[in-house]
């Protein structure tokens, strides 16, 4: 109503434009729909969790997929949430450096440690490379690092590859393509590498990247629970989701996040929560004390 004759004139020449500006800005709305952190009341997480539950005791078989979002309690940034890496550097923010290595396992992994341990997870699929769930006592058979872990550095001239574990971060002097540490082996004098796989590489390790094991896991579950992913980078991983099935063998999805994932359609149930809040009802609903980190 506001438009002038002459204003209205110039869109009906120009319908082609006008059709891309507001397929653009539809666009922009979903992006932004997308972005936001939704919370369910605290009664209905409670409904879900119970329904989780549930589904975490008749498993037959459950695998964890981990992801940023369940180390951000430990004060380590996630990536796509308000204040995450990818989201302040599209802003044009800078990004404040933590030294990760004084981190601790948070409830989440201290959780998902006791439920391997009750023989209710059977393995865990890790984005993360800060060394948290090693930390929380998870056995290194139970945990596929896909991305690698920050405080691994091998030699890849020993067979079988020999393998560092430190308590410092070994990826100092390393980055895209560049991945000697500047350290050598002890027993071969060879030049040691870190673990991690950034973007545009394909991670070659064995371990602890541990793709055979997260495949075997993937190709047995008939559950499987999301913490803490966005799941961009794991749905480009087929293998992970037994896409290869028929619909009706696939296993049951249950996504954990305050935002939106592209898998949210598939979910048997999804909870928009915080991890911890999450692991915290659920360690209570299955009747499991949350055991304290050593250090």
């Amino acid at each position: 109503a506001e438009r002038s004759p002459e204003e209205c004139q110039v869109l009906s020449e120009s319908e082609d434009i006008v059709r891309e500006l507001e397929r653009r800005r539809k666009r922009r709305e979903r992006l932004r729909r997308r972005q936001e952190e939704v919370c369910d009341e605290p009664e209905e997480l409670k409904r879900k969790v119970t329904e989780l539950a549930a589904a975490v005791r008749n498993a037959k078989h459950l695998v964890i997929y981990t992801g940023a979002g369940i180390s951000t309690a430990a004060s380590i940034p996630d990536y796509r949430g308000p204040n995450g890496i990818w989201t302040l550097l599209q802003k044009g923010r800078t990004i404040r450096a933590a030294d990760l290595s004084e981190a601790e396992p948070t409830l989440t992994h201290m959780s998902i440690a006791c439920l391997h341990k009750h023989n209710l997870v059977q393995h865990v699929v890790s984005q993360n490379c800060d060394g948290l769930h090693l930390r929380s006592g998870l056995p290194r058979e139970a945990i596929s690092e896909l991305h690698g872990n920050m405080y691994i550095e091998v030699c890849t001239s020993c067979t079988p590859n020999r393998e560092y574990v430190r308590v410092f971060d070994v990826t100092e002097r390393t980055a895209l393509h560049r991945h000697h540490t500047g350290r050598m082996c002890h027993k071969c004098g060879a030049q040691l590498r870190d673990t991690i796989v950034h973007f545009g590489e394909k991670g070659t390790l064995r371990q602890p990247l541990n793709w055979e094991a997260a495949t075997e896991a993937a190709s047995k579950a008939d559950v499987i629970l999301c913490l803490g992913s966005s799941l961009k980078v794991l749905k480009k991983y087929p293998r992970l989701w037994c896409m290869s099935k028929p619909p009706t063998r696939r296993p049951k999805l249950y996504i954990v996040n305050l935002q939106w994932t592209p898998k949210d359609d598939l979910a048997a149930l999804k909870l928009h929560g915080r991890c911890d809040d999450v692991m915290r009802l659920l360690m209570a609903g299955l009747g499991l004390g949350v055991p304290r980190y050593d250090r």
